[in-house]
């Protein structure tokens, strides 16, 4: 084992600081596999922003709560005045935060139906140590995004451009058969962009099935320091007669676009314009935008994860059952959970790379990708279990860093991808692993890296 007094200072590490409750007694049942206070998709469940962090869950009672903490410190929660509808683990929570005028913007409770929407008053993130922390502090829930009606929608998602401009993307439709939409925040208001992926169109599959609908499902949606917003995704068609076996998923392809004006204009990796936000949109026979070609035999699971690293390059978590151990999938839940394994995807100077991490995630369920300061990669699987891998060997050598074992986390876990920038320290909020329908912990690890 290396020393530390001969350790490399640009080597992955994993230091385990500091475990603390959210909620002693949280929501917890189980749906589509997953639990609806912890899914991939949920951005942000738990971010930092101006030396503090902020994390979101569902009480036993159902109730959406906001906590705050100084990053170290105590937490204090608000309780917001709404109930989730309906057990399905799609209704997330997801937490955004405007530089420009400091509100804390919470989007709850959706999947194909109308979107519970609460803003803080100004001020309160930006000046958070002369503001209280109280339900005054919001506003009431609203059914539109602060008057702009979005209708129905699934995986409401915030970000922040480099400049500090909060945006929010959807989905608009269903499964197999929808498209994703921006909206922008610039203090005075929420503004829609208009859709920018194409539902429409005929895809073949290799097995001869046709299918006309689908939707686009997100690994992420990121900009890089520079500005340029980077999107992976991998589509879903409407017609299951693309899969070989009903038993299986109809999931194919990764893609990868690219916008330089904040979402209006999207390019593929070659750099040419493949779509238009509110205009002609990235569809399934745009040119250029599948980077790893994959049949939808594989079980290739959706919405798994994105990240940027500093010199801009994206990094695409995919995970599907290899063709050796199935010609296809015919029992997801169990192939994918016996089968599955993680690929690491990352664009280069010579275009992209693929390679398998040798450490199999043992779930049918997602894992996330934090990069530290030296770009070193940390995957947070299932569970818990954080597995690394140096920049500075090009993200060859993955081992397992941290066993998670004493956490008891049940499935998936989210990552607060904010704060590592701040301090070095990677942030996991997870839940603990219940039966039924009674309510389990839900908490928060934080762990040193590099």
């Amino acid at each position: 084992m290396t020393s530390l007094r001969h350790r490399r200072l640009d080597e992955p590490r994993v230091e385990f600081l500091s475990d603390t409750t959210l909620d002693p007694s949280a929501l917890f049942f189980v749906s589509y596999d997953g639990v609806v206070n912890n899914n991939s998709f949920q951005q942000d469940a738990v971010l930092t922003h101006a030396g503090r962090q902020y994390a979101t869950w569902y009480t036993a009672g159902r109730h959406a709560v906001v906590a705050r903490r100084p990053l170290g410190g105590a937490w204090e929660h608000v309780v917001l005045p709404h109930r989730l509808q309906v057990d399905d683990s799609h209704n997330v929570i997801s937490l955004g935060i405007s530089p420009v005028d400091g509100t804390l913007h919470v989007a709850m409770d959706t999947h194909d139906n109308r979107i519970f929407y609460v803003r803080s008053a100004p001020g309160l993130v930006t000046r958070a140590p002369t503001r209280p922390w109280e339900p005054s502090s919001f506003g009431a829930v609203q059914r539109t995004l602060g008057g702009l009606c979005l209708g129905d929608i699934t995986y409401p998602q915030f970000l922040v451009t480099p400049e500090g401009v909060l945006q929010l993307s959807y989905r608009t439709g269903c499964s197999g058969n929808g498209v994703n939409e921006l909206a922008e925040y610039t203090g005075g208001g929420w503004r829609g962009l208009g859709a920018w992926s194409s539902a429409t169109g005929d895809y073949t599959a290799p097995n001869g099935g046709v299918s006309g609908t689908r939707n686009m499902y997100l690994h992420g949606l990121t900009y890089d320091r520079g500005g340029r917003l980077h999107a992976a995704f991998t589509w879903r068609e409407g017609d299951p007669s693309v899969m070989s076996d009903p038993g299986g998923l109809a999931n194919h392809d990764t893609g990868y676009v690219y916008s330089d004006d904040r979402g209006r204009t999207w390019h593929n990796d070659a750099g040419s314009v493949v779509g238009a936000t509110g205009g002609e949109r990235v569809g399934v026979s745009s040119p250029g935008v599948v980077v790893d070609p994959l049949g939808p035999d594989r079980g290739l699971m959706n919405q798994e994860c994105l990240a940027v690293d500093s010199t801009g390059a994206p990094h695409v978590l995919i995970s599907y059952v290899p063709e050796r151990f199935a010609l296809r999938v015919s029992d997801y839940p169990r192939q994918r959970a016996r089968h599955g394994r993680v690929f690491h995807l990352r664009r280069g100077p010579n275009g992209w790379t693929k390679r398998e991490v040798p450490v199999p995630p043992g779930s049918t369920q997602r894992t996330k990708l934090v990069l530290d300061r030296a770009d070193n990669a940390y995957l947070v699987m299932p569970r818990g279990r954080i597995v690394s891998a140096a920049g500075a060997r090009g993200w060859t050598d993955w081992t397992t860093a941290f066993d998670p074992g004493p956490l008891r986390a049940f499935g998936e876990v989210n990552v607060d991808t904010s704060r590592i920038a701040v301090d070095g320290v990677l942030s996991v909020q997870y839940q603990q692993t219940s039966t039924g329908t009674t309510p389990s912990p839900i908490r928060v690890a934080d762990f040193r890296l590099g």
